[in-house]
């Protein structure tokens, strides 16, 4: 695909605006009631829970690798390697993102977790789950989103070739750096790093995931071009989310004893969360602000570099810690504050604009 029908399917974005639709507008209401109903059916039929979560090749769950392909392809589906062409053109905005997303947001989590879930909370905490907790928060700031950011950017009116060429640059960096940043995480931490499974997961959830859905994307275009390219995306797209909710009924039947016995852990772990957003969003948004960058562009540098690719950390979690573990559960805990959260930003981000403008405007 050339950068003319990248700026074609962009322009197209940007003229139709399209808001959430209501997966996505109700995607927390959905999570809060696939855990209703994992707890529930965990109750009514243990055995099944337990055959599912026992069904692992290589301590990787068979179940969960498939509906996290289900998740992540249709979204990789999106990217066009050639919007890497026009990472130059917006170098400022880039540079903002970047650093924020791969060199504060993975560390300040660490540092937050440090803080709120081993010390702060902790006399509130499983004591044998602490470090799993932490493991959970730091995989879940380790890599930034890939999906729900075009939906961030459309609502801001974001400037729609910077989201593409973003997206694809932090999707490049991602297959290399995700695992050395987890490592060191947690090394630091004092936990162990399976590096071997570690790695397995940047393979399966990342790097095939990404061959796979270039392969069929460059498919799709040589056999009926953006039509057919844009037809399957309208397709695939409830899919991604069925798939996110189906594994978390999985996890959260696997894990609803623990869950009901300690309700109060879901919302000590929002907390950290909540803080890494609002700070990483804000110190984006600033940084453009301060390098004069447009509006356009800083509204959508501040939502990629504040939200997580929670699709990834939950598979990730599953894989090195198991699926009752509080790493598990941490990154899930991500997932239901993802989009009140974001749509704070979103509303934080269109407030501010004439702020933003008058004093870019004054230097």
């Amino acid at each position: 695909m050339s950068v003319s029908e990248s700026r074609g399917v962009a322009d197209a974005a940007s003229e139709r605006k399209p808001a959430m639709g209501i997966f996505e507008r109700f995607l927390t209401l959905w999570v809060a009631l696939c855990i209703v109903a994992g707890i529930a059916l965990g109750q009514l039929m243990p055995a099944l829970f337990h055959v599912l979560g026992d069904a692992t090749v290589a301590q990787v769950n068979l179940p969960v690798a498939v509906l996290v392909w289900l998740m992540i392809v249709p979204m990789l589906l999106k990217i066009d390697p050639a919007a890497l062409r026009e990472v130059g053109q917006q170098w400022r905005g880039i540079a903002s993102t970047v650093g924020v997303n791969w060199l504060i947001k993975p560390f300040s989590m660490a540092l937050l977790a440090w803080i709120f879930i081993g010390h702060l909370f902790r006399p509130w905490l499983p004591a044998d789950q602490i470090a799993s907790y932490t493991a959970g928060l730091i995989l879940l700031a380790a890599a930034p989103c890939t999906a729900m950011v075009f939906v961030w950017s459309n609502l801001v009116d974001g400037e729609p070739h910077f989201t593409l060429s973003q997206v694809a640059l932090n999707d490049t960096i991602m297959v290399f750096a995700f695992a050395p940043i987890v490592g060191l995480l947690l090394g630091l931490s004092s936990i162990t790093v399976p590096w071997d499974t570690l790695l397995l997961s940047v393979v399966l959830y990342i790097v095939v995931p990404v061959i796979v859905a270039q392969l069929w994307r460059r498919a799709l275009l040589s056999q009926g071009g953006l039509p057919a390219l844009n037809r399957t995306l309208r397709t695939l797209g409830p899919l991604s989310l069925c798939a996110l909710l189906l594994t978390l009924v999985l996890l959260f039947g696997l894990q609803g004893e623990q869950i009901m016995r300690q309700p109060v852990v879901i919302a000590l772990l929002a907390v950290p969360i909540i803080i890494q957003v609002y700070f990483n969003a804000s110190v984006a948004y600033w940084l453009n602000r301060r390098l004069g960058v447009e509006w356009c562009v800083a509204g959508p540098s501040a939502l990629i570099g504040a939200s997580n690719f929670f699709e990834l950390a939950v598979a990730t979690a599953i894989a090195l810690f198991g699926f009752q573990s509080g790493a598990a559960l941490a990154t899930v805990v991500g997932v239901l504050v993802e989009v009140p959260v974001m749509l704070s930003v979103v509303h934080i981000v269109r407030r501010s604009r004439r702020w933003y403008e008058q004093a870019a405007g004054a230097r």
